[in-house]
Formats: C-alpha cells, structure tokens, sequence
C-alpha cells in the first residue's frame, strides 16, 4: 500500500500525518467553487488531492459519494450571495451552500424531512447516504430518483467516482481510504437523532430489524469500494460515543452489526484495513470497539472534547490496532498558535511513535476556519521528529 500503510501495527519510516479536512475547509481554502466540490465528483477529487498535496498529508480520505453526473438537469436556478449560494431545484425544493460549512437540502417551506420510527417497515431498509444530493428520503430513493431502488442493484457505478478519480491521481504517493456508515449512524441519521434515541428505548426489537437491513446495505457499499483498491476503509459511526449512548447499548446495538459489516467486506476483502471514526468519549469502549474485528480506531478525542489519554490507548490498543487522532482540533489547531500545535504535536508523536501503529492527526475534522498554517505544521512536525 502506499505511503507506510503496508501494515497498520508496525512502524513505516515515520509517523504518519493524516487528518480528516471539513467540507467547509476544503470551500475555503481549495480554491475551486463550493458548488463544484459538492456537485462534482471530478472538482471534489481535485479538492481532496490539490490540499493533501498542501498540507503533505500522508492519506486522502474520500468523505462523498461519487455524484450523478446529469444533476444538473434537476437545477432550476442558481442563486449566488456573498456568504452563501441557494440551488433552487425543479421540484420546488432548495439547497443552502454556505462558503464555510455543508450545504443542507430543503422543502420549499423551509422545512427538512424525516419519517417517523412509526411509519418505517425494516424490509424497506438498506442503506441511508447522509450527503446524498438531496436530503433523507424514506423510502429511501437517491437524488431525485421517484421511485426506490431494487436492492440488486441500489448503488449506482458513479458512487466510486470520486474515490476512482483520487487513487488515479495520486498514484502510489499518498494512501487513500474510502467511507461508508455504521448501521448505527445510518439509523440516527434517518430519523433524526432524537427520534432514533427514543426508540432505542420504546422499540428496541423494531431498531434491532431496522439495524439487521442496514447492515446489508454497509456491507455491500464496502464491498464496492473495496473493489476500487483503496489502502483502507473508514467506518463512520460518529455517534456510538458516550456523548449518546451507553456502554451497555453499544454492546447491544452497534458492536454486533458493525462486527457483520467488517466480517461481511473481511470475507472477500481480508487484506483490507477497516477502522472506525467515533467521537466523543469513547474511552470506556475501546475494548468494545476492537470486538467488531476493525484494524484501527479514529478521532481519540482528548479531554476536554473526549476522555482518551493517547498513553492510555496506546498502552490498551498496541500490537491490536492502529490509532489516529488525539490532537485537540478546536483549542489546538483552531484556536492556538504554531508553536501550541508544535507542542502538542511533539508530545503524541513521543507518545504515539512507539513500536508504531500511530497516525498524527485531529481527533475529529479540521474546522473550516483554521489557519492553514496551524495544519500544515502537523506534517513538519512528524518530519523533524516523527522518524523511526
């Protein structure tokens, strides 16, 4: 694989930089048009390899879905404003693109929608993309397709677009990995984060089935983008932190359905490194997060923002798995000086460098508005001191 990913548990020549970059970030500071990233697979490949080659990140992770190449023919009008630009669609609808922050798809009044826990039936589940063209539909449908797709055949080709577009570009220079969503973040994000809490509690049989067909979705999605050859496959499953549910209900209703998804892409794929982005406190489920048969564990919030001390994961998750993160992205990389992200960088890669398996990186995603020069820091910082 490239760049001194051949093996997540040992050391390559460095330690590795790489940190996940905020759509905002990329609108801000890529030069190409919002609307561009967004709408285009091609711009947003561009956008992904023109700030990894920037910041000297040692991977590119490919957060979107490849888009339709023909969504132009739904656009009625585009409206451009100074801080934000508004895509009026032929069906009445809108969508708000900041120049600073993910854009959100609208109804014509101004409302989002999401179906209630009643009305789903699971045999209707199979996968929910969050940053579709539109927004949530159920039952589910992509774009403004009018009717939903036959499960055979549910994934258009042009979904690995982007992703097929990046590893093209970069050749053997960078890693690249793809994304998709746990089960569990798929649940969430279709009801809308209340309403899926709620029926953990009313229903839980009922989640439990909805969880079972998401699970099949995941899996297959995996399997598509495993099939691209990228170095390795993020799991995002954002909310399985303590910041929204237990311990006890992780064990029961995320650990058993993402373990099926690794297992399900592991079975055709089984040199595949699969990790899992989770933020928050995750500090009390580490052992748990391991259970799902993944190679490696993202964000690592540190406290304030989490309760993972790098020392402690490092001495809990070393030779098991590769960890990614721990630096604060809002105190540190947002809000600090140079020399706080030197000093912070310099004490985990201390800590993180040894016997390998440690990738320098923000917990969660560099917000848009951080200074560049606080990011590209990072990679200096493993270069002077990150060797082996």
């Amino acid at each position: 694989m490239r760049s001194g990913y051949d093996d997540a548990c040992e050391p390559p020549d460095q330690v590795p930089t790489f940190c996940q970059l905020s759509i905002g970030y990329y609108f801000i500071n890529s030069g190409l048009d919002p609307f561009d990233i967004w709408y285009r697979s091609e711009s947003f490949a561009e956008a992904l390899v023109g700030m990894q080659q920037r910041t000297g990140f040692d991977g590119i992770l490919v957060n979107l879905p490849g888009r339709d190449p023909d969504f132009e023919d739904h656009v009625d009008r585009l409206e451009r404003g100074e801080r934000e630009d508004v895509v009026w669609w032929k069906n009445g609808n809108y969508t708000r693109i900041p120049h600073d922050d993910n854009p959100h798809y609208f109804l014509g009044n101004g409302d989002r929608y999401f179906p209630t826990f009643e009305e789903l039936d699971p045999e209707t589940l199979y996968y929910v993309e969050p940053w579709d063209l539109t927004d949530v539909t159920y039952p589910y449908t992509w774009g403004f397709d009018e009717e939903p797709r036959p499960f055979d055949s549910f994934f258009d080709p042009f979904h690995q677009d982007t992703l097929k577009s990046v590893i093209k570009r970069v050749g053997e220079s960078a890693s690249v990995h793809a994304e998709i969503f746990s089960p569990f973040a798929q649940f969430l994000e279709l009801l809308n984060f209340q309403n899926g809490l709620m029926a953990m509690i009313l229903d839980p049989g009922k989640v439990h089935a909805c969880l079972e067909r998401l699970t099949l979705g995941a899996a297959e999605l995996g399997k598509l983008h495993a099939a691209c050859g990228p170095d390795a496959l993020l799991i995002s499953d954002a909310f399985s932190g303590g910041g929204f549910i237990s311990r006890k209900h992780y064990t029961e209703f995320v650990l058993p359905y993402e373990r099926r998804v690794v297992e399900a892409i592991h079975a055709e794929y089984p040199d595949l490194p699969i990790y899992t982005h989770t933020c928050g406190d995750i500090g009390d489920r580490l052992d748990l997060m391991l259970e799902t048969g993944i190679q490696g564990v993202d964000t690592l919030d540190p406290p304030p923002l989490g309760t993972v001390e790098l020392q402690a994961a490092k001495d809990l998750l070393k030779g098991k798995a590769f960890i990614k993160g721990n630096m604060d992205p809002v105190t540190t990389l947002l809000l600090g000086t140079q020399d706080d992200v030197r000093n912070e960088a310099r004490r985990r890669i201390a800590i993180g460098k040894e016997g390998g398996g440690y990738i320098l990186s923000t917990a969660c995603s560099v917000a848009p508005l951080t200074p560049p020069v606080n990011v590209e820091t990072l990679a200096e910082m493993t270069e002077a001191e990150g060797a082996y």
